[in-house]
């Protein structure tokens, strides 16, 4: 099992930064990707961040440029950096680790979920 806490939301203005953390414990070594979801109400939940064991990285058009993942493999932690945030990204954000193990079946897959913290963007 694995266990994600998430840090680091809060209100900032237009143009401010946050960064949020999600620290993961328990078997982190069946991790093999994490990333950052958000919701906005009344919206659909969308994949904003993602970054593989291998390090590669992909974001959502809407954060391109602004929004950096990245990773402290000695912590267990992920991190997100929000630049030059905007009232649109406002929502609650999610960790998310995709996790597998080895049956004799073959592999079993698991998705872990951190709580979500608040971002609001507002003047």
């Amino acid at each position: 099992q694995v266990q994600l806490v998430e840090s680091g939301g809060g209100l900032v203005q237009p143009g401010g930064s946050l960064r949020l953390s999600c620290a993961a414990s328990g078997s982190t070594f069946s991790i093999y990707a994490m990333g950052w979801y958000r919701q906005a109400p009344g919206k659909q939940r969308e994949l904003v961040a993602a970054i593989t064991s291998g390090g590669s990285t992909n974001y959502v058009d809407s954060v391109k440029g602004r929004f950096t993942i990245s990773r402290d493999s000695a912590k267990n932690t992920v991190y997100l950096q929000m630049n030059s945030l905007k009232p649109e990204d406002t929502a609650v954000y999610y960790c998310n680790a995709k996790g597998a193990t080895m049956k004799l079946r073959g592999v079993d897959e698991y998705d872990y979920w951190g709580q979500g913290t608040q971002v609001t963007v507002s003047s």
